[in-house]
């Protein structure tokens, strides 16, 4: 896999300042039961790492001592890491929002019967990822038979009530196939309710549209077709002013399975440490008071801002 830091450090992007931390965004792991070739990431069943009981402890009482009122579980998947339900639990306790955001072919993995259930018992938000609604797209993208096995536990959610009722948030995510922006957000969501309603009986509560990051996995293989440069040009050609009040980064903080910080999981997965730092900083250094902090930004921070803009919830801008 191609290094990916080199050629996104040198930019020009605007600086950023962060006004608020009201979430914690927790990568639990890099496990998962997928490998898509999307991940910027570049988890896979093969990876270890995970993060250990007491990091959790200790971001728990960050979260408590900053207020953060929404912790954002990613991954891979996060649900493999063996204190997920502690975690989700302690959490919940403080009444703080979780979110999963799940692959959905999780849900009917062995071992993981319990999941769904505890999901719905616990009132967590489900981020899913469905990066088409036509099966030979997303097949393509995440491995045979994940379609199918992706309506499955949509449909489980859902018999559950997710997507059904207001207290069980379900949200789908939409990459596309390659090295282009997301259509308009709005109008696909409206096809995506309407096919998966029809065909297979499947609600869901939104979509949320993501432009594919040239980072990690999806990065080296732009470089290795010799498509990099051609989608740093559109992602920079497409720069919206507008986008920038709603950028994730400005009222979150993103922790590595190690219980490192960063501005955003895409400058984790870069190893930008938080702010700009010349070192890691951990979480146990948190500063008492992050509002008027400067963001590590780079040349993949126009993914965020191309178009309608891409972020963890979705597009940023009509």
């Amino acid at each position: 896999m191609h290094e990916m830091r080199p050629h996104l450090i040198a930019t020009d992007f605007p600086p950023l300042i962060r006004s608020s931390l009201d979430t914690m965004q927790a990568n639990l792991g890099y496990r998962c039961n997928q490998t898509c070739v999307h991940c910027h990431v570049g988890s896979s069943p093969h990876r270890t790492e995970e993060m250990s009981w007491e990091t959790m402890e200790m971001m728990l009482r960050v979260m408590e001592q900053h207020q953060v009122t929404t912790l954002d579980m990613t991954g891979g998947a996060p649900e493999m890491n063996p204190h997920f339900r502690p975690l989700v639990q302690a959490a919940r306790a403080q009444g703080v929002h979780v979110m999963d955001r799940c692959n959905l072919t999780i849900l009917n993995e062995p071992g993981y019967e319990w999941l769904a259930d505890f999901l719905a018992e616990n009132q967590v938000e489900v981020v899913a990822s469905l990066p088409c609604y036509l099966e030979d797209n997303v097949d393509k993208q995440r491995g045979k038979g994940v379609f199918q096995r992706s309506i499955e536990g949509l449909k489980q959610l859902n018999e559950l009530g997710y997507g059904r009722t207001k207290a069980l948030s379900l949200s789908l995510v939409f990459n596309p196939q390659g090295p282009v922006l997301p259509p308009e957000q709005s109008g696909l969501e409206a096809a995506y309710k309407t096919h998966l309603k029809d065909a297979f009986g499947v609600e869901f509560t939104q979509l949320f549209t993501l432009a594919n990051m040239p980072i990690k996995r999806f990065g080296s293989t732009l470089i290795s077709k010799g498509e990099f440069d051609d989608y740093m040009a559109l992602l920079k050609g497409s720069f919206n002013a507008q986008t920038l009040p709603g950028l994730m980064c400005k009222s979150l903080i993103s922790v590595d399975w190690q219980g490192y910080l960063y501005d955003c999981d895409f400058n984790q997965q870069l190893e930008m440490p938080l702010g700009g730092a010349s070192k890691p900083v951990h979480i146990a250094q948190l500063a008492d008071n992050v509002a008027g902090a400067p963001i590590r930004v780079a040349e993949h921070c126009y993914g965020c801002t191309a178009g309608q803009g891409s972020s963890c919830g979705g597009a940023l801008a009509d």
